[in-house]
């Protein structure tokens, strides 16, 4: 039988139709693999009261990992790591660390240094997206002290960010990390009602967390007066050597009163990252935590010579981590990260 052009570009197209077919029932190498793929989603998260919640009005409790200044560290941002992360470790989150105005910072390097940080925090949600994890991109001012200060770079990061990634349902916005220097909370509202107008006009309904005046620590001032949005949580920062039992008395009575608290950055030495370390300081902390079902990251996912590095210092392993190659503080948290996602 003759077979013309048109008869065979049918018959391919039914190939193809039913490679498709065969591959998504039986896995073939194109098939099963590639759908899942595509179709891995990540819950849509809101807030109800204090929780996180998953589509189903499930609590969803997160814990992860932040990386250290992403100019500093840049190679840990990479793909096998954040694997591990996801699949060794048992974390479900990262945070990308940018610093605004510190060495190499955002806002105070130039043109092609700010393009360069922009494409090393698309890295990092990408790795984040494959590996199953949320990622938190993380607005991280420090020296700055005032979020106001940087404002019209905000504006601008946060425009682009929330475009790119307004279909991921695993990207949450951190708009102030530590706001600091005697900035009160009227200058940090100010600031979010300027951020997330932006935000919500590409992704409207994005869980953002803004951050608290002294370092984060200072949530009933946000309780006082929250922000008139959906979808908001509030930053609170602890480090376990140095924030005791005062500090946990007045953040359990503010968790009671119902704001939505996010711990996106906390460690177990002094509050300089560094010095002695109190791992029952940093369990009491946890178990306040789970009790109300409050999500926390831990910093910082480094090898710097300090004791909130989760890597030692002498390790220069950028993914392929052992527990040896820890440092006591990330002993700690690999061990309990492992046993509260049921890992033996």
């Amino acid at each position: 039988m003759r077979i013309t052009k048109k008869t065979m570009a049918w018959v391919l197209a039914l190939c193809m139709v039913a490679g498709i077919f065969f591959g998504i029932c039986w896995g073939g190498k194109n098939g099963a693999s590639q759908v899942l793929a595509k179709e891995k989603s990540f819950s849509k998260l809101h807030v109800e009261g204090t929780h996180l919640c998953n589509e189903k009005g499930k609590t969803v409790q997160l814990r992860g990992i932040s990386s250290h200044g992403l100019a500093w560290f840049p190679q840990y941002v990479n793909k096998k790591l954040f694997k591990e992360l996801h699949d060794k470790w048992g974390a479900n989150a990262v945070r990308l660390a940018l610093y605004t105005e510190e060495y190499a910072g955002y806002c105070t390097g130039d043109k092609n240094s700010r393009k360069e940080l922009r494409k090393l925090v698309r890295k990092g949600v990408k790795y984040a997206t494959e590996a199953g994890l949320y990622v938190i991109i993380d607005w991280h001012i420090l020296s700055d002290g005032n979020p106001k200060k940087n404002q019209s770079y905000a504006k601008s990061f946060f425009r682009m960010m929330s475009k790119e990634f307004k279909d991921q349902n695993n990207v949450i916005y951190e708009l102030c990390n530590e706001p600091n220097g005697g900035t009160d909370w009227k200058n940090i509202k100010s600031y979010a009602n300027k951020i997330i107008p932006i935000i919500r006009k590409n992704d409207e309904d994005a869980i953002v967390i803004v951050g608290t005046p002294t370092w984060s620590q200072d949530l009933e001032r946000a309780l006082e007066s929250p922000l008139n949005y959906d979808n908001v949580m509030y930053t609170f920062h602890f480090y376990s050597a140095t924030h005791k039992a005062d500090m946990r008395k007045r953040v359990k009575a503010v968790l009671k009163a119902k704001l939505p608290v996010f711990v996106t950055e906390f460690g177990i030495s002094e509050a300089s990252g560094n010095g002695r370390i109190s791992k029952s300081g940093g369990k009491k902390w946890l178990d306040l935590f789970d009790q109300y079902g409050v999500s926390y990251i831990a910093f910082n996912l480094s090898n710097k010579d300090e004791s909130c590095a989760l890597i030692k210092s002498s390790c220069q392993k950028v993914n392929g981590l052992k527990r040896s190659d820890l440092s006591a503080f990330g002993k700690w948290y690999y061990d309990l990260l492992r046993k509260k996602a049921g890992k033996k």
